[in-house]
């Protein structure tokens, strides 16, 4: 594993970002996907590239913040579908994206990286993430 360390990162050095849950190892952000109503991401502080480059109890650690997360987006946004991926290729981060799925959404039914079909208006990121924050922090508590 490689430690935090370069500046050039934009997962170690955010130039802005919403966090809703931060701990040692990961932190929960909501994502600034215009027409994706609460889109968050889970993020590894360190740098590693795979889910399978993590021991057994990092690994139960992250899939447990990413199962408090997808939970939490349910009770709070009842979406038609959640969506979960871990893809990328540029930066050494592992990190999943949570996506709850609505039909009102910018591509719906197609995946999130398709052509955009429809306009939605966002709601009130700010009221959401007061909300998320506090069902995170209730949930994982303050670590």
């Amino acid at each position: 594993m490689e430690a935090r360390a370069l500046t050039s990162c934009s997962y170690c050095q955010p130039k802005s970002e919403t966090v809703l849950w931060q701990g040692t190892h990961c932190r929960v952000i909501l994502a600034d996907e215009p027409g994706f109503t609460g889109w968050c991401r889970v993020v590894w502080q360190d740098h590693v590239r795979e889910l399978s480059d993590l021991d057994d109890r990092q690994r139960d650690h992250v899939m447990g913040v990413v199962a408090a997360l997808e939970r939490i987006l349910i009770a709070e946004l009842k979406p038609v579908k959640m969506n979960l991926a871990a893809l990328g290729t540029a930066a050494p981060h592992l990190h999943f994206h949570m996506i709850p799925r609505f039909q009102h959404d910018a591509t719906f039914p197609e995946p999130v990286w398709t052509e955009r079909r429809h306009r939605n208006v966002q709601p009130d990121a700010q009221g959401l993430a007061v909300r998320l924050r506090a069902a995170l922090t209730a949930a994982l508590g303050e670590r």
